[in-house]
């Protein structure tokens, strides 16, 4: 499992025009699931996501977490994250979780992370989403 988590100051998601998912502060979570992740990644992933210190404080040290600042999430399954390029330059898929499984982590991913952040957002699974976002530094952090 990998979760690329880009601090924000908002962002949204659409499908077809329509926004489905928006957020003010905190992160938007670009999620990719691999063959054999389990709930085991997922757990891990998301105690680290909430509990990362990223954002300033008073005095501009990165020094608060998600839930210092009243941080909201937006979580996008994004399959691509799982892409072998190691070989030519058309990436391979064979890494990622077959869809079935890919969906049903991205929806424990989702249950878990809604237990402890008051507001998540989400983006819709399978579909062409077109994402938005204004980056906050930028800061992107990559969890693996």
């Amino acid at each position: 499992m990998k979760a690329v988590i880009q601090r924000v100051i908002r962002a949204a998601v659409r499908v077809d025009g329509v926004t489905i998912g928006e957020i003010g502060r905190g992160y938007l979570v670009l999620l990719g699931v691999a063959d054999g992740d389990g709930r085991e990644e997922a757990d891990r992933i998301l105690r680290k996501m909430v509990n990362l210190r990223i954002f300033p404080d008073e005095a501009g040290k990165i020094n608060l977490s998600l839930g210092d600042v009243d941080g909201q999430l937006l979580i996008v399954s994004q399959f691509t994250l799982c892409a072998d390029t190691s070989r030519g330059n058309r990436p391979s898929f064979v890494y990622a979780a077959p869809p079935e499984k890919a969906n049903e982590m991205y929806e424990y991913f989702i249950a878990k992370a809604r237990e402890c952040v008051p507001v998540v957002q989400t983006g819709s699974f399978g579909a062409d989403m077109k994402v938005e976002l204004v980056n906050d530094g930028p800061f992107t952090i990559i969890l693996e």
